[in-house]
């Protein structure tokens, strides 16, 4: 395959940005025009390996990775779940682990035991439909927010919530509690479907090198 071609890497804005960074750099690939915070360019390349980078918002990077804009991406499992997009995941890379779940004031416990049919507010509509109708086969209406959806259960919008807990300390300090998990929650490495048939030596090579890091680190 012609190796002259850059390899595109689409990351998530934030944190997540900085420890793909990181993890990269652990294994040799640096990128130092992304050290400039002056830089207003979108694009960041490293010639000597051919590679390009830029950052995107999380829920657009799998859009990037399917359309071919981008060969790989780094987001996390929630965006990869909520956006359901044709890539392949690839890798659990281990960092920015959290936990989807319902929450919600202990008094809406018994209304999921029971599954009563309830209101769910989350930004996460895809993962809730999910879970509760194929999972708990629980009959719910979902209200999609986009700030805090903490509120939805206090001023009485929702029963219960869809939402990241990490620590839970923002739904201790707001009288609710974790009731139910749905899944952990990582960030994770996925590959445009075409890419990998095109150029899968040279993007299988970068994941195991990466693999081997991350068992090696945890050794």
């Amino acid at each position: 395959m012609e190796e002259t071609r850059y390899l595109t890497f689409a990351l998530g804005k934030g944190r997540l940005a900085s420890r793909t960074l990181e993890l990269l750099e652990e294994i040799g690939i640096t990128c130092e025009e992304m050290k400039d915070k002056k830089s207003r360019k979108l694009v960041f390349v490293n010639e000597e390996r051919k590679l390009r980078f830029f950052l995107a918002k999380g829920p657009d990077v799998p859009t990037y990775v399917e359309y071919g804009a981008a060969d790989i991406g780094v987001v996390g499992k929630d965006t990869v779940l909520e956006e359901n997009r044709r890539v392949y995941e690839v890798l659990d890379l281990g960092f920015g682990k959290c936990r989807m779940c319902v929450c919600g004031p202990e008094s809406a416990r018994e209304l999921l035991m029971h599954h009563e049919r309830i209101r769910v507010s989350s930004k996460y509509p895809n993962i809730a439909k999910d879970y509760f109708y194929n999972k708990k086969h629980q009959t719910v209406d979902i209200i999609r927010l986009n700030g805090s959806v903490e509120l939805g259960p206090m001023v009485g919008l929702s029963d219960v919530i869809v939402d990241i807990v990490e620590t839970g300390s923002t739904l201790k300090e707001n009288g609710l509690a974790v009731l139910e998990e749905i899944c952990p929650l990582s960030a994770r490495m996925i590959v445009n479907q075409v890419s990998m048939q095109m150029q899968p030596e040279r993007i299988k090579k970068l994941i195991n090198e990466i693999r081997e890091h991350l068992e090696t680190r945890e050794a």
